[in-house]
């Protein structure tokens, strides 16, 4: 039974798109001249200078302080990172259009049901994440947007995140702008950097998705009435697979060698603050869910990256579930030069240095561990 009407791959993700645009980063075709690119220019503006500013002096306050100084550097690193990231995006949003157009591709489209059914959870998988995320997100914001209302331990009002402004801010009403204008900007922060991570993702669980169905459309080669012409059609989707993940592995190459560095360093920190912080208290709950947060973030680059690995292995194999050696001697030279330049696997990477992988992922959480080692060492 075949497809009723052309698969729109992009609908899972619409939410996701939807916010993107909506905080600015995901305009019609690119950024230029018009009322889009200046409204994201204003809240950039609203938001960015002021937080990081006001966190990078405060360091200034707190050198003497190892306590006070971890708490301001993992904010003002996740600002950091939040920027680069972002720029990096902006810089290669006619790429993401290109990825984007490329999945409406013939090629793209499942064969039939089956191949719609055998996709599915790959797209359940990514919606799931994404809104366990949201969820988070949104629960960790109200949370310590809501926390130092109700901590009146010390009498003194507190802002949701140390930093230095040049006036008072524990009088009315430098108080109430001061703390709205923290918890917008790190909600602002906080949902482009989830969307951003997430599409990232989704880019990894497409290409999984394409190899499941290259792979079951090899296995069923031998149902097909010109074994031949289909088998030229498997190699062009492939060819245009590995043209996907190139251009996507070119789009987050920079993202990817940001965020695992930067992350390395905010999980050190977080941890160090977990330990110094009085156990089961509200700074102790929101800290534990922030560490949770970025190893959560880092695992899922690296879990559907080796997802694109696990699947592209595949491919070589796929054939054998066909009856290949029942094929004209020309078709089983152009399979066996087929199995022959897909048996090398697709890794997503930076530079050929950070691969997305689960042994990467490891490979962070110990020398994020080293780190938080370190401090501690040093605290002691």
């Amino acid at each position: 039974m075949g497809v009723q009407k052309k698969f729109c791959w992009t609908i899972t993700i619409q939410p996701n798109i939807l916010l993107l645009k909506t905080c600015g980063f995901w305009p019609e075709e690119a950024f230029k001249l018009d009322f889009y690119t200046a409204r994201t220019v204003i809240l950039i503006i609203i938001f960015f200078p002021v937080s990081l500013i006001s966190q990078a002096a405060n360091l200034f306050f707190v050198l003497d302080d190892l306590v006070a100084l971890t708490g301001t550097i993992y904010l003002l690193l996740t600002e950091i990172m939040w920027a680069l990231k972002m720029y990096y995006f902006v810089k290669n949003i006619s790429l993401v259009k290109t990825l984007m157009k490329m999945l409406n591709h013939e090629l793209f489209q499942p064969r039939d049901v089956g191949q719609v059914v055998l996709v599915q959870p790959n797209l359940d998988s990514w919606k799931t994440i994404y809104q366990m995320f949201m969820v988070t997100a949104l629960g960790g914001n109200l949370f310590w947007a809501a926390f130092p209302l109700f901590d009146t331990a010390n009498g003194e009002k507190r802002l949701p995140f140390l930093a230095w402004y040049p006036y008072d801010t524990s009088i009315s009403p430098f108080y109430q702008i001061t703390y709205v204008h923290q918890v917008l900007t790190y909600t602002y922060i906080g949902f482009t950097h989830i969307n951003t991570d997430t599409f990232i993702a989704a880019l990894n669980m497409y290409i999984s998705s394409q190899f499941d169905i290259l792979c079951d459309n090899l296995k069923n080669l031998h149902f097909s009435n010109n074994v031949k012409a289909n088998l030229v059609k498997c190699i062009k989707h492939h060819w245009l697979i590995l043209s996907f993940a190139e251009k996507t592995s070119q789009f987050l190459k920079s993202i990817i060698l940001l965020q695992f560095f930067i992350s390395v360093i905010i999980m050190g920190i977080t941890l160090f603050q977990i330990t110094i912080v009085a156990p089961f208290s509200a700074e102790f709950l929101f800290l534990v869910s922030y560490e949770m947060g970025i190893v959560a973030q880092i695992f899922i680059y690296c879990w559907f990256g080796n997802e694109v690995e696990v699947k592209s292995n595949n491919v070589s194999f796929a054939i054998y579930g066909s009856k290949w050696p029942d094929f004209s001697k020309e078709v089983q030279k152009n399979v066996w030069f087929f199995m022959f330049r897909s048996q090398t696997p697709v890794r997503m990477s930076s530079l050929n240095v950070f691969y997305l992988s689960l042994e990467s992922f490891m490979a962070i959480v110990k020398t994020s561990w080293s780190y938080f080692a370190l401090l501690q060492q040093v605290n002691s």
